[in-house]
C-alpha cells in the first residue's frame, strides 16, 4: 500500500513536470509609442525636443550617424526546449533633418522583410586558431627581462 502511494506520486509529479516544461512563455522586450501619442507629433512642424516631450526618447537613438530615432519592440515565444522565435517585432523610425525637425516617421513590422543592420563592427582576432598553451608558449621569446624589476 505504501509502495503504491509512492509509486502514484513518483508518477503525478512525473506528469507535471512534463506539463509545465512545455508551457508556452512570451516576452515582450522594448516598446514602441502607441498610435494615440503618435498623432500629436506633426511631421514638419515637431522638433527633437517635442519628440522627447511627447513620447519620450528612445532607447537606441543616434547610433547612426544621421541621429534619427528608433523605437523597437519585439515579442518572443519560448516553448519547451526548442529555440525562442520572435513572433512579432515593430520599428518604429523618426527621422529629422538639419535642423532636428521631424522629416518622417515610419512603421515596420516582421512583414515587410527588411533586414536593418544599425552597426557592423568587425575586428579581427590575432588568436584565432591558436589553443592556450600555444598562446602562452608563444609568449615565452617575448619576455624582456629588463621590464621584470622597473629598469
Amino acid at each position: 500500500m505504501k509502495h503504491e502511494f509512492r509509486w502514484k506520486t513518483a508518477v503525478l509529479g512525473l506528469f507535471l513536470m512534463l506539463s509545465t516544461a512545455c508551457t508556452t512563455l512570451y516576452r515582450n522586450h522594448g516598446y514602441v509609442p502607441p498610435e494615440e501619442e503618435l498623432q500629436n507629433i506633426v511631421v514638419g512642424v515637431d522638433t527633437r525636443a517635442t519628440v522627447d516631450d511627447v513620447v519620450g526618447p528612445p532607447s537606441t537613438a543616434g547610433v547612426l550617424s544621421d541621429g534619427n530615432y528608433y523605437y523597437v519592440r519585439s515579442r518572443v515565444r519560448h516553448y519547451g526546449a526548442l529555440r525562442p522565435e520572435v513572433i512579432e517585432r515593430q520599428v518604429l523610425a523618426i527621422s529629422f533633418d538639419q535642423a532636428d525637425v521631424v522629416a518622417n516617421v515610419e512603421r515596420f513590422g516582421l512583414q515587410d522583410g527588411q533586414v536593418v543592420v544599425l552597426s557592423r563592427r568587425v575586428t579581427d582576432s590575432s588568436v584565432e586558431g591558436n589553443g592556450f598553451l600555444r598562446q602562452m608558449l608563444g609568449n615565452i621569446g617575448r619576455l624582456d627581462p629588463s621590464t621584470l624589476f622597473g629598469g
